[in-house]
């Protein structure tokens, strides 16, 4: 189901819950609501949907995946840049890193392990900070 982008700085405020297999609907509606909004946003968080879970999805090229309780392991290749949000007015400065790894679910809750560079690493950079109450 596409659900309604929620705005402003309050809903990154506080740190998003682990999500568990009850929350495989609003995986689906994050998955749901980013294709809906493809023209215009690369990621979402599910806190951008009104949900206070650690669940982000991300588009890359023509593919969107999710990733439940992502956690960063590794990053490498400091870099300065700004990015914009669907949730917020402008755009900010913020660091990235160039090479990640992060350990995740997968859309079935099967453990996962990636490595992720460039234009994708920093996009799911940008969600995972949502998920951790960071406002870019």
């Amino acid at each position: 189901m596409i659900r309604k982008i929620v705005s402003g700085k309050g809903i990154f405020a506080k740190k998003a819950q682990p999500a568990n297999e009850a929350d495989k609907q609003v995986v689906t509606d994050l998955l749901d609501t980013l294709r809906a909004n493809s023209e215009v946003c690369v990621g979402m968080a599910a806190n951008m949907i009104g949900v206070n879970k650690s669940i982000i999805v991300v588009s890359a090229g023509p593919f969107q995946f999710a990733m439940i309780n992502p956690v960063i392991t590794k990053k490498s290749g400091e870099y300065k840049t700004q990015e914009s949000c669907l949730s917020l007015i402008g755009v900010r400065p913020c660091i990235r890193y160039d090479e990640i790894e992060v350990d995740y679910l997968d859309q079935n809750f099967k453990p996962q392990h990636g490595k992720y560079t460039g234009w994708t690493a920093q996009i799911i950079q940008h969600e995972i900070d949502h998920c951790n109450g960071v406002v870019i």
